[in-house]
C-alpha cells in the first residue's frame, strides 16, 4: 500500500497537477482534513528537488488561507460546524481550557503547535473560537507554517538524493514512522489542547 502510493506521489511530482493537489491538501489540512500536506510536500520535493523552496512557498500560503477558514469555522460556526470538527477527533473537552489560555498564551501556542505534528486544524478553529486578534493569528501564521515548510524543503533540497535511496530501501520503516508521528500529534492533541 505505501509503496503504491508513495510511487504515485512522486509520478505526480512530474504531473502539471502537482502544485494543486499540494495546494489542496495544505489548505484543507489547515481547517479540517486530517493528512499533512508533508505526506505529499516530501516526496514531491524529493521528485522535483529544484522545485522544493517553490513547493514550501506554496504550501505556506495555502495553509494560510485554509487556516484563515479554519478561523471563521471557529468564530462564526463553532456552535454547529466547529464543534462537530473538534469533537470528530477526540477534543472536545479541552476546548474551554484551550480558550482560556489564549488569554495569557496565544501567540505561543500558534507558534509552537503550528510547528509540530498536532493538527494545524485544531489551533486555527481554536483561535477563531477564542478570539484571537486575527492580524496577529495571520502573522504567527506565516511564521510558523513558512518556517516548517521551508525547513522541509531546506532538508529535502540539501539532502534530497540520500533521503530519496534511503525511502526507497525502507519505504515501510519511513512509512510506519510517519503514520506514527501523525497518530503522535492527535494523541499529543489530545493531551495538551
Amino acid at each position: 500500500m505505501f509503496r503504491r502510493l508513495y510511487a504515485w506521489t512522486m509520478s505526480l511530482a512530474e504531473s502539471p497537477r502537482a502544485p494543486w493537489a499540494l495546494g489542496a491538501v495544505s489548505f484543507s489540512e489547515s481547517s479540517f482534513f486530517p493528512v499533512p500536506p508533508d505526506v505529499i510536500l516530501v516526496p514531491m520535493a524529493l521528485a522535483r528537488p529544484d522545485r522544493a523552496w517553490f513547493y514550501a512557498a506554496l504550501c505556506t500560503v495555502t495553509s494560510v488561507v485554509g487556516g484563515l477558514v479554519g478561523y471563521g469555522i471557529g468564530a462564526l460556526l463553532f456552535d454547529s460546524l466547529g464543534q462537530w470538527l473538534i469533537a470528530l477527533y477526540g477534543y472536545g473537552d479541552g476546548v474551554a481550557a484551550f480558550r482560556k489560555a489564549y488569554a495569557d498564551y496565544g501567540h505561543w501556542i500558534i507558534l509552537l503547535k503550528g510547528l509540530t505534528p498536532i493538527p494545524y486544524k485544531l489551533v486555527t478553529i481554536a483561535s477563531g473560537f477564542a478570539g484571537y486578534d486575527l492580524l496577529w493569528f495571520t502573522l504567527l501564521s506565516v511564521v510558523t507554517r513558512g518556517l516548517r515548510f521551508y525547513l522541509v524543503a531546506g532538508l529535502m533540497n540539501r539532502f534530497g538524493d540520500p533521503l530519496k535511496r534511503l525511502i526507497d530501501r525502507h519505504l515501510n520503516l519511513v512509512a510506519g514512522l510517519t503514520l506514527l508521528l501523525l497518530v503522535g500529534g492527535f494523541v499529543a492533541a489530545k493531551y495538551l489542547f
